[in-house]
This record gives C-alpha cells, structure tokens and sequence, in this order.
C-alpha cells in the first residue's frame, strides 16, 4: 500500500534516505529541512515529491527524522499533538539510550509508535550535496525495540528498509546498541581524529599505502554533530577510550623494555583476535 512518507532533515543521512525511497519504491516522499533552500534543491532533484510543512504531519504514515540527538528529542517534543494516531516514527541518531528514554513512553501515550533508528552508513563528508541513494546498499539498519515497542510497526519498518536496499536489520535495545557503537564507530573516530594530528602526518607524502588511508578516512568529522553524540554516550565511550590507552600502554613499555618477545606476544593476540571475531 503506497504510504506518505516525511524525511525531516535533508543533510546527509535524510538526504540519502529520501533518496532511496524515491528509487526503490512507490510511497510518496515529503521532506522537510529548517534551511528552505536545502528541501527546494531536493525537490528539484526528485528526492522528495513534496517540501512539507508542519501541520502535513497529521497526514504520514511513517515519519523518519534525520536530525541530531537534542533537535530530535525537540522536534518531536514540540509536535507531538500534529501526529496521527498509529504514526510510525524513527529516528537516524548515532545514539538511542537518551533518544529513546525520552520518546518512546511519549509516543507510547499519545497512541503513536516510537523506533530508534541508526543506519551503519555514512561518508566523511556532511550535507545534503552529498547525499545518494545508495549509500544505504547492502548496509545494517540498527532498530531498537522497548516495552513500547509495536512488533507489527517494527517488522514493517524492518521491511521497508530492506526493500531500499540495506543489506539487513539488527534488532536491540537501547542500552546496547549505545555500549556498541561506543567501540565500534565513536571510538574510531577519536582514534582516527587523534592519530592524524601527529607532526610527522605533515611529511606523509610518498609514504602513505592502505593503513594509513583506512585509519585516517573518519579523521575528517563533523565537529559538532560528533561532539552531540559523544556526550551523549559518555561513559560508554570513557570504558572504550581507557581500554585502548591502557592496551597502548602495554606496547609502549614493551619498546621502552626492549622486550621482543612481550612485542611478539601482544601482537599474536591482536592477530588472533581479529580472526576470532572477523
């Protein structure tokens, strides 16, 4: 059944998820951005069929919003009373414990149906220019679930996304996926941001080959969307940032011994574990 379909923000993330939608399927897009000329560029595009307006809220079906942590929480705040009644709403934030606290007993109450979203996807750059449709294909869509949770609304959201070409959906809850994604994307990105700012980086020329490509590629961030997230997932991410200086550590004394065989040893268990877990 076609559906209406709301993409709020147009940046990276809802740009490439309107996008998507226009490619894979039949449902009417509406898409709204606080900077008018972002959603009038992606109406001429054909990302969107139609730049929305507040009150076409009561008119979705399925509401995905595409904003940072607190203007999600905001925004949904602010316009709770313009959904309709069994609305499906997800957010694209890189954290859900916070989102999801605040939104799902809200929703739960005002006869609507809250999903925190996160789709594993992204490129080093931000904006709506840089959005296309498939920078979705063949990723995970991250959907959490609570004792709000709808099972019919998040087995249809888990379809939709498939069906605009992620390669699979990992249903959790909040706690977790926040734990997770402490190690798996924002610790990677400290790293990254840290590594790039040694004196020695400005001589890279006619030295670099694939690692130092792969280790650099995420030092290239949106600072305050980052640093949003960050906080948002403090302790988790302070767990992740101690175990990693104290695992340095181990490697740093072992040079400073001059113990081969402790450098042998610590390098033989990174090796085994990265082909322990892939």
């Amino acid at each position: 059944m076609k559906k209406n379909i709301a993409v709020i923000g147009l940046g990276l993330i809802g740009g490439s998820i309107a996008k998507a939608f226009k490619k894979h399927t039949n449902h009417t897009i509406w898409g709204y951005n606080r900077t008018a000329s972002i959603a009038q560029t992606a109406l001429s595009d054909g990302a969107i069929d139609k730049i929305m307006d507040i009150d076409d809220l009561g008119f979705c079906d399925m509401v995905v919003i595409a904003l940072y942590p607190d203007a999600t929480v905001g925004f949904v705040k602010e316009n709770i009373t313009k959904f309709a009644r069994n609305t499906v709403i997800i957010d694209c934030s890189g954290t859900k414990e916070a989102i999801c606290r605040e939104l799902s007993p809200l929703a739960h109450e005002h006869g609507l149906y809250f999903i925190g979203g996160h789709p594993m996807a992204g490129i080093e750059r931000s904006g709506y220019k840089y959005s296309y449709a498939e920078m979705y294909e063949g990723a995970t869509m991250i959907l959490c679930r609570d004792e709000h949770t709808n099972l019919i609304a998040l087995k249809a959201a888990e379809l939709l996304f498939l069906e605009i070409g992620f390669g699979g959906v990992t249903v959790t809850d909040a706690v977790t996926h926040d734990k997770q994604i402490a190690f798996t994307s924002q610790l990677a990105h400290i790293v990254s941001n840290a590594y790039i700012k040694s004196p020695t980086a400005k001589n890279r020329v006619g030295f670099c080959a694939g690692s130092y490509k792969d280790l650099t590629r995420v030092a290239r961030l949106n600072e305050d969307m980052w640093t949003d997230l960050f906080f948002d997932n403090k302790e988790n991410l302070r767990y992740e940032i101690n175990y990693i200086i104290n695992s340095l550590s181990a490697y740093r004394d072992a040079l400073d011994n001059n113990d081969t065989e402790a450098m042998r040893l610590l390098l033989k268990e990174g090796r085994e574990a990265k082909e322990e877990i892939g």
